[in-house]
């Protein structure tokens, strides 16, 4: 899914996380209020952390402080200029919460485009669809895969593109792969290079990635082809595209979608990111994490890919020394510059940097 071609940057927004925002499960709203060029947040909906601050919530000195309210009456108070409802938590089980409709609804009759990351899709239901068009409002179901007349297998289009594909993968879920692909784009936007970036999931779309699929909603078949179609589309528009990966090659239970997005973007560089105090698998407690040196050894196995750097959670220095690699914490002062560095030298070696 392209939003940036259905809304323009910096585009005012409310971003609903009721209670999850600053936790796990309200990392689609985190990712958006913390990152997103293509929405500009100004008001979070959560009655758990209503009145707090934002970069309290979030635990980032950095993060925009904004309001945090407890109904959407409030939230447009102080954004009655939005023109999108982000829906930033997908609950377990899927459903969408009874008490999450009027919130939207008042939303569209407010006049606000809705952009769901939600597992039910509301463009699929007819009293939804109704109520946008009386509304004269779009929703997005970021979620949805695209038509079954779009899909198709991978070919190798990536193989030979003019420009360099960097796919960040890691050694588990939720070690950083987005936070650290949209570190490294904006790295090198502000470097001057022309830079474009793919995402993988529902956050990464939403925050302003060139273009997106949500991955793990693509039949296996076709997953490795989506991924291709994107990363070839955006290689065509810029010099260095960045890719978000997901999982690890080496997690039993989402190893086929980290294998497809490896096949299908078929990158030259990879960036490994890991978080050096974690042995068992987040949700996964009877999996230990394989670590750095066994997922490089798949990565470089399976592709023609090198692993370039490590994004580490830890200190840049010890896992430079553990592993012979390059190394940087993107929440550190020049971390994603010193990323970007080592992404370049490896193009270099590559010979596909002129």
């Amino acid at each position: 899914m392209d939003l940036h071609s259905q809304f323009e940057e910096s585009t005012p927004a409310i971003v609903l996380a009721e209670g999850e925002f600053g936790r796990t499960g309200g990392k689609t709203a985190n990712g958006v209020v913390l990152h997103s060029d293509l929405f500009e947040a100004r008001v979070v909906i959560d009655s758990t952390t209503a009145g707090m601050s934002v970069p309290t919530v979030l635990k980032q000195s950095d993060a925009p402080d904004i309001p945090i309210v407890d109904g959407f009456e409030t939230a447009t108070q102080h954004a009655p200029e939005a023109e999108a409802l982000i829906v930033g938590v997908a609950p377990a089980g899927g459903a969408l919460p009874e008490s999450w409709v009027d919130i939207i609804q008042d939303a569209m009759r407010a006049g606000c485009d809705v952009v769901s990351g939600l597992h039910v899709f509301l463009g699929d239901d007819p009293d939804w669809t109704s109520l946008a068009n009386e509304c004269g409002v779009r929703l997005f179901d970021v979620r949805k895969a695209p038509p079954d007349s779009e899909l198709r297998v991978a070919d190798g289009r990536t193989t030979d593109l003019d420009a360099d594909i960097v796919l960040t993968m890691g050694t588990d879920c939720a070690v950083g792969k987005r936070t650290t692909t949209f570190e490294l784009y904006q790295a090198a936007r502000a470097a001057g290079l022309d830079a474009g970036w793919v995402a993988t999931g529902q956050t990464g779309t939403m925050i302003g990635a060139d273009r997106g699929v949500v991955i793990d909603r693509i039949p296996a078949d076709f997953a490795a082809g989506a991924v291709e179609d994107l990363v070839y589309e955006t290689a065509q528009e810029h010099d260095i595209v960045f890719v978000e990966g997901q999982a690890a090659l080496t997690h039993r239970a989402y190893s086929g979608v980290t294998l497809a997005i490896l096949h299908g973007a078929w990158p030259d560089v990879v960036v490994l990111a890991d978080d050096p105090s974690r042995s068992e698998r987040t949700h996964f407690k009877q999996f230990a994490v394989d670590g750095v040196e066994r997922e490089r050894e798949t990565i470089e196995s399976l592709s023609d890919a090198t692993v370039a750097a490590i994004s580490t959670w830890g200190s840049p220095e010890k896992a430079t020394a553990a592993w012979d690699l390059p190394a940087a914490n993107v929440f550190e002062d020049g971390g994603p510059a010193a990323l970007l560095d080592a992404v370049q030298e490896a193009c270099e070696a590559q010979r596909v940097v002129p």
